[in-house]
């Protein structure tokens, strides 16, 4: 009993370890910025502006509702794609992982997917769905299926067999046995998935609005480009990454929250 008080008392509390894991991240996020001022100061090229004449435009920008819009124009088609992506990939990868006939038909498939450049492949979506709406939801499917598509087929094909057997022991059918056991024991990995098909859909509705039609944040991009506004260009491309990394941060506390409580005990 002493010395489990002794070790309460010698180890640090669970809320300074928080403190400093989230101090260092703030560090290397002001030297980051730091050193992308001094860039801008040298400076390393004309094209290449301050982090505080970025950070001065991209106010600018929400001010006067342009960046607003670009988001507008740029959530919709990724919110949609995503959706699609996560419903499909889902179910597909989940019939994948009990049916051997259905893997061998469909994996080959998505594997070429995944590893293919299909970046490539975006603008030849223009002659199948032309420039609107549904050019850029193909693009961010395109980017977002495969990987979610594997990450559930691997989730239920590594189910953890004991525990499948413990289903079957205790008279549980197939249909028990997916349902009460492997969906759930793969559960986590196919959220993984799903935060990783998020990812791949950003970075397919931008490619689309770069390379298809420039609407959103890509218009934006190009256009600011073109004038040679620099600032401007480079405060649009922060908002977007900075947008998808507060957003994959929140899936992935969502991810540590609902399905893996011992590693937020951990960390």
């Amino acid at each position: 009993m002493a010395s489990s008080r002794l070790a309460g008392k010698g180890a640090p509390p669970r809320y300074m370890e928080t403190l400093k894991s989230y101090g260092w991240r703030i560090l290397s996020l002001l030297i980051f910025f730091g050193v992308w001022e001094y860039a801008g100061r040298v400076p390393i090229s004309i094209a290449f502006p301050t982090f505080l004449e970025t950070m001065r435009a991209l106010f600018a920008m929400i001010m006067n509702g342009d960046m607003i819009k670009a988001f507008f124009d740029t959530l919709q088609p990724l919110i949609i794609g995503v959706t699609l992506s996560a419903l499909f990939g889902v179910s597909c990868g989940i019939l994948m992982g009990l049916s051997k006939s259905f893997q061998w038909a469909c994996e080959p498939v998505f594997v070429v997917m995944q590893a293919a450049p299909m970046a490539a492949l975006i603008p030849l979506v223009t002659f199948v769905y032309g420039i609107g709406l549904a050019a850029k939801i193909a693009s961010v499917v395109i980017l977002a299926a495969p990987i979610i598509v594997l990450n559930a087929f691997r989730a239920v094909r590594n189910a953890n067999p004991s525990l499948i057997q413990m289903c079957k022991s205790f008279q549980g059918n197939d249909f028990q046995t997916i349902i009460k056991v492997i969906i759930p024991d793969a559960s986590p990995m196919i959220f993984a998935g799903l935060r990783l098909g998020v990812a791949g859909g950003f970075i397919g509705v931008i490619l689309a609005e770069l390379l298809i039609t420039p609407t959103g944040i890509g218009d934006l991009i190009t256009y600011h480009r073109s004038v040679a506004e620099y600032p401007e260009m480079y405060a649009a491309i922060f908002s977007i990454l900075l947008f998808s990394a507060i957003t994959i941060t929140l899936l992935e506390a969502a991810e540590i929250t609902i399905f893996r409580p011992e590693k937020k005990e951990i960390s």
